[in-house]
């Protein structure tokens, strides 16, 4: 059972700056972010391939967000910059096994999801 622990929510301006960490407790194909603002359903932001390092972006964020591993590959980073209130949501980090991806049929089968942490912009 892969457990996942995020870190790094909190509050910011807008064109601010937040960087969300999670750490899973053993090294898993996909890691992904997903967020969900109130009253609107859960959206991919970003997924990584920790084999390959492929990643994948929601049009929304592209540019604008990174997600990156660490060298160990079990904690994976989403730096989010240039952050607007359309951006503030509950965020949470999933995992699963091969493909990788955003689609959320597939992210919805996984048991392994963290908590979520909170980001939110002002304007």
């Amino acid at each position: 059972q892969v457990q996942l622990k995020e870190s790094g929510g909190g509050s910011v301006q807008i064109g601010g700056s937040l960087t969300l960490s999670c750490v899973a407790s053993e090294v898993i194909d996909c890691v992904a972010w997903f967020r969900q603002a109130p009253g609107k359903q859960r959206e991919g932001v970003a997924s990584i391939n920790t084999e390959t390092n492929y990643t994948d972006y929601a049009g929304t964020v592209k540019g604008r967000f990174t997600i990156s591993p660490d060298s160990a590959k079990n904690t994976v980073t989403l730096q989010m910059n240039g952050l607007v209130p359309e951006d503030t949501g509950m965020y949470y980090c999933a995992a699963k096994r091969f493909p990788c991806g955003l689609g959320m049929v597939a992210w919805s089968r996984t048991p392994y999801w963290a908590q979520g942490t909170e980001v939110t912009v002002s304007s």
